[in-house]
């Protein structure tokens, strides 16, 4: 059967021919090209995160003091990838993490210097999606895009998604995205919980650049039926109003007495994104949550100095297998995530690398990282002596002193 690695054999064979990849396969090469190709406003706030970026930095950096032994004399010439998750099958544990601008990654270097929206000259949000189905990665969908949530769920064809939630302070709102959701076919809802007020990010701040504010990537505010009762008049009549109106209504302060009424919204599973204390992920079960995803949003939103990776263990020991464990926040290649993967993830989300590959190629740009990223984590399986997940697991990553 094929492999995720087979992709290097393709590429070798096309240089053959003469033919080289169009994009890098390594992060460091493509994201100089997406600094390069980017509309700097627009790449501040993909790249930008919180304080002067420590913790964001060392969400990545932190990888290079887990290490992973090499088993030997190990017939890896099959390898299985595949994970079980809400009942599906999944061909492997990668998943693109929500990111609420990929629908303004391609916008124009002139536009949205004025009053009203951006320019859009591409739906990053449907090439988003349009690469999932193309590769088999499942999209969790942000709540911010610039198309409505129905329309991203039909791009990605077969593949599974799941629908990130920004919980508003309005609970019909909040009730009628979810209910939405469920009714487009998503597979589990994705509640964040680091970000009812924003974090402190220079980058932005320096340009006074929010783009929301500008009134990108509000369609789904914007088209939907509780948000517009809020209204006296549609948001394409009345633009600026429509934008305050969502700051108003962005942002519910959630604890755990809300998750009763966020289990109520929905039959799908609930997964609380932004759990990096064990106590936390203990309590959350007990709560009835269906699953728990070690974030610190990229260290985008609060620069508390530990690396996502180093609390996964922890968190991953408390939850015990009773419910999957998700994970992101500085994943960069595929041995980051079959090191996350060895410290107890169910499954592993990316960011920016697909952002980059959106920004430079649309659909096809975003599907050739993850074909890398998937690439390089077969292989590592392959060299290392590790023929399932479940031998990465046995063996584990160990701590070293870089």
């Amino acid at each position: 059967m094929p492999h995720y690695g087979d992709f290097q054999t393709l590429i070798y064979g096309a240089g053959l021919s003469g033919v080289q990849p169009t994009l890098p396969v390594d992060f460091a090469t493509l994201k100089a090209r997406a600094e390069a190709a980017m509309p700097p406003a627009v790449l501040n706030y993909v790249q930008g995160g919180c304080g002067d970026e420590f913790t964001q930095d060392e969400n990545a950096r932190a990888f290079h003091h887990w290490g992973m032994v090499p088993r030997m004399m190990v017939d890896c010439t099959e390898r299985d990838l595949s994970i079980d998750l809400y009942g599906r099958k999944l061909a492997s544990p990668l998943f693109m993490a929500p990111i609420g601008v990929t629908g303004i990654v391609t916008q124009d270097q002139h536009a949205g210097h004025g009053r009203g929206a951006p320019h859009i000259l591409q739906h990053g949000d449907l090439a988003a999606a349009r690469a999932s189905a193309m590769t088999g990665v499942p999209l969790c969908a942000s709540t911010l895009s610039n198309d409505p949530l129905e329309d991203v769920k039909r791009a990605c064809g077969d593949t599974p998604a799941l629908f990130q939630l920004y919980t508003p302070r309005d609970k019909d709102v909040a009730a009628s995205l979810v209910g939405r959701a469920e009714a487009a076919g998503y597979d589990a809802i994705v509640v964040t919980l680091d970000t009812w007020v924003t974090g402190w990010r220079p980058r932005d701040l320096n340009v006074s650049n929010f783009p929301q504010l500008r009134g990108a990537v509000l369609t789904n505010y914007f088209v939907d039926p509780a948000f517009r009762k809020l209204l006296a008049k549609a948001p394409e009549e009345d633009l600026r109003t429509a934008i305050g109106t969502w700051g108003a209504t962005f942002g519910k302060v959630l604890t755990w007495d809300d998750l009763p009424w966020l289990k109520s919204l929905t039959k799908l599973p609930i997964v609380l994104k932004g759990i990096c204390h064990p106590d936390d992920a203990r309590r959350a079960i007990d709560g009835g949550a269906d699953g728990i995803y070690v974030s610190n949003h990229g260290g985008r939103q609060a620069n508390g100095g530990i690396a996502a990776i180093d609390m996964l263990p922890g968190v991953a020991e408390a939850v015990k297998g009773r419910v999957p464990v998700l994970f992101d926040s500085g994943i960069r290649s595929g041995s980051d995530v079959v090191k996350a993967i060895a410290l107890g993830a169910d499954a592993v989300g990316i960011g920016r690398p697909y952002a980059y590959g959106l920004a430079l190629g649309g659909a096809e740009g975003a599907a050739h990282v993850l074909k890398s990223i998937l690439a390089e984590a077969d292989l590592l399986m392959a060299v290392n002596g590790y023929p399932t997940f479940a031998a990465v697991r046995a063996e584990g990553a160990r701590r070293t002193d870089r």
